[in-house]
């Protein structure tokens, strides 16, 4: 986690350097510098990942799972005594995740294009990567559940990318081969139907955000105000929520 934060970090910097190259104090050997602090930034950033990737223990794959499930899955368990009041304050107590899962975020992009290149010439998904982007998802979700996007629950969640007997949890079964050209298109030309009806769901194409004025801000905002009143989390509203949540993951 250490080697990612720093490659986050003098990343971002190094963005800073380069968007105040207008300035001509730096030269062009401050462009160099800030070039190279970027190159490395992004070593650290993979390198790092798939350290934290490595450490978590790989699930049935794909190709070994031929039953008919769906390669992922994802599931919130309703607490049956839910604090009528502390969903007022979970946005605060959750700052520290907030903060980590800033970094990590950061990290996923970086990621996810290293992986797609990967991909793109080997036809594999690199191991340790897959387990950590999986896990960044497996962290926000359980965020999300605790604390914006369901309140389902009210422990807190754990500071972990592995799995846990946490309410809350996802998984995706590993893929031992994938299509080289279909990476080119998946994240946008085939994807697009799916993310208009996330975008109309939540407000947002990427994520189950309630920043937004959204059906999902407004379900979230419905079970909260009765929940508060009659100490009742409705099971159809909390149903909903975990569709809205399931189809965005």
């Amino acid at each position: 986690m250490a080697v990612l934060t720093v490659g986050v970090l003098l990343g971002l910097a190094a963005v800073g350097v380069l968007s105040a190259y207008r300035s001509p104090p730096w030269g062009p050997e401050g462009l160099t510098a800030a070039l190279l602090a970027v190159g490395v930034s992004l070593l650290l950033i993979i390198v790092g990942a798939a350290g934290l990737g490595g450490g978590i223990a790989p699930g049935a794959s794909q190709e070994a799972d031929r039953g008919g499930n769906e390669p992922s899955e994802l599931t919130g368990h309703l607490d049956p005594d839910l604090s009528r009041w502390l969903w007022l304050v979970k946005w605060i107590l959750v700052i520290p995740h907030y903060i980590i899962l800033a970094l990590l975020w950061i990290a996923f992009l970086v990621v996810t294009v290293a992986a797609g290149f990967a991909i793109l010439f080997t036809g594999r998904y690199p191991a340790s990567l897959f387990q950590f982007t999986v896990g960044v998802l497996r962290w926000n979700w359980r965020v999300t559940f605790y604390a914006y996007g369901v309140l389902g629950t009210d422990h807190y969640p754990p500071f972990t990318l592995a799995r846990s007997d946490y309410p809350a949890e996802l998984d995706v079964a590993y893929p031992l081969k994938l299509s080289r050209w279909k990476v080119l298109f998946k994240s946008w030309l085939f994807a697009l139907p799916q993310l208009l009806i996330v975008a109309a769901l939540t407000g947002s194409l990427t994520s189950s955000s309630t920043a937004s004025i959204s059906l999902l801000s407004l379900l979230v905002c419905i079970a909260a105000v009765i929940l508060l009143f009659t100490g009742v989390y409705r099971p159809g509203i909390f149903d909903l929520l975990m569709g809205i949540n399931r189809w965005t993951l």
